[in-house]
């Protein structure tokens, strides 16, 4: 391994053994989710229909900043972590930049993205308490596929509901939860009331991870001893990705450099918390030397949030089966653009985030489509990696930073997750190439119709 290459890599015994519970150290807790029946703070035991128990509890733990890796899990994550940390010198010399770029590579996972790293925790804690089925949403699909794998590693049979674009556009995520066992469905669908709802509304629906999640809670309800898990956006699934930003501040502690800025893509958060809470708990902590840090999420300029989003209680779905969250919202009704980076079509951000962000803690910035794939074509043809379209985001939000630095002559140290790879997304660059892909910009107009008609509950 040359010197130019180099990756720090950590040893079994230094992958971590805690997860990090960022809530503990916020001085500004989240505020309650609520019972969307009673207007009232919901409470774990209010969850243990839908989910594990274990992870209802860690939802709502805002006490213990540390929580234990179960020793069968981190068993589990040596078949792949740590991962690499990767200095990005071929970008930095394409770029010009003085900047130092590292990136950590999720990629490498057996499911190509971060996402295995809280399907395993969340099919373990469901095997633990006898579930012998579990259900999910998914996007473009990293995370059903994840789900799958995770539940044929415990003898568990999987449903996934696939949000209908990504069903269609990425027939190759399909095949590989379907290889793991998982049964697949195009969402909007007609198994399930929430499904023939919308269909009936708007027959020609591309569905959302919004209607996906209405039916996939819909059928854990109503299917005995069964259990929905969620890739994204509740606290306790950025809680199992902390691995992520754990394992980076080792490394860069190896690599004799702390970052300056720290990005990651945005969706629900997850791949976000993960790698920035972590570093964000010496921010809250005002560690000198340690609390300078920048930490920045770039999200779709065509599902923006977190930039034109509104701080609202809102559902966590399309049908309204979820607990009011208290987030950045663009209305749970929101009908995102068809673009290919299908995990970030989201309407909302997670509550940690959403008030990570209200109080100026951290940045969000939005993408372009095309500029993404921009950035993801540089970074493939300077790295050899090609990435997954969400990472484009953080790659395409990475660039800007360099090309400052070039500007400024400021050597800044910057720091990005490459939360998953795209060589099963190549028909989306296959259409970036052929110059058939565009921008998606949301309306004003459309923007301020979704939010008026949510609940005029405010937090």
């Amino acid at each position: 391994m040359t010197e130019l290459r180099k990756r720090y890599l950590l040893d079994e015994e230094e992958i971590p053994r805690y997860w990090y519970n960022i809530q503990a150290d916020m001085a500004n807790k989240p505020l309650p989710p609520l019972n969307p029946a009673t207007k009232q703070p919901l409470r774990a035991e209010d969850l243990y229909p839908i989910f594990a128990r274990e992870c209802c509890l860690q939802e709502m733990n805002q006490r213990d900043p540390w929580i234990e890796i179960p020793e069968e899990v981190r068993e589990k994550y040596k078949y792949y972590r740590s991962t690499p940390l990767v200095r990005a010198y071929g970008l930095e010399k394409v770029l010009g930049t003085p900047a130092h770029i590292y990136f950590k590579n999720e990629s490498v996972s057996p499911m190509g993205s971060h996402k295995l790293n809280s399907a395993i925790p969340q099919a373990y804690y469901c095997k633990q308490e006898g579930v012998t089925n579990i259900t999910t949403e998914t996007g473009a699909g990293q995370w059903g596929a994840s789900l799958a794998y995770a539940a044929s590693m415990y003898g568990i049979d999987s449903a996934v509901y696939q949000v209908r674009i990504s069903y269609e556009q990425k027939p190759y995520r399909r095949s590989i939860m379907q290889t793991f066992g998982a049964q697949v469905t195009p969402s909007p669908s007609m198994s399930t009331r929430a499904g023939k709802d919308i269909l009936t509304a708007h027959p020609n629906h591309q569905g959302s991870l919004g209607t996906a999640i209405s039916e996939a809670v819909e059928l854990a309800r109503s299917t005995p001893n069964c259990k929905y898990c969620l890739g994204s956006v509740l606290n306790h699934v950025a809680l199992h990705q902390t691995v992520i930003g754990l394992e980076a501040e080792k490394q860069m502690e190896m690599a004799g450099e702390y970052p300056d800025i720290v990005i990651a893509c945005f969706g629900g958060g997850s791949n976000f918390g993960g790698m920035a809470f972590p570093f964000m708990r010496h921010l809250l902590g005002g560690e000198k030397g340690k609390d300078h840090v920048r930490f920045i999420a770039a999200e779709p300029a065509s599902c923006p949030k977190l930039t034109r989003g509104e701080f609202r209680y809102d559902f966590g779905d399309e049908a309204g089966y979820t607990p009011l969250l208290p987030m950045y919202t663009l209305g749970h009704n929101f009908s995102p653009a068809n673009i290919h980076a299908g995990g970030l079509r989201y309407h909302g951000a997670g509550v940690i985030v959403s008030q990570l962000l209200k109080d100026k803690l951290m940045e969000a910035v939005d993408i372009d489509q095309l500029e993404s794939f921009e950035a993801g074509t540089l970074f493939a043809r300077a790295e050899g990696i090609i990435p997954a379209p969400e990472s484009c985001h953080a790659i395409a939000a990475t660039i800007r930073e360099a090309r400052k630095c070039a500007e400024t002559g400021e050597a800044k140290v910057i720091l990005f997750n490459l939360s998953g790879h795209g060589l099963v997304d190549m028909a989306s660059y296959d259409k970036f190439l052929a110059g058939d892909l565009q921008n998606y910009t949301l309306s004003e107009e459309v923007l301020t119709r979704n939010i008026s008609e949510l609940d005029p509950l405010q937090p």
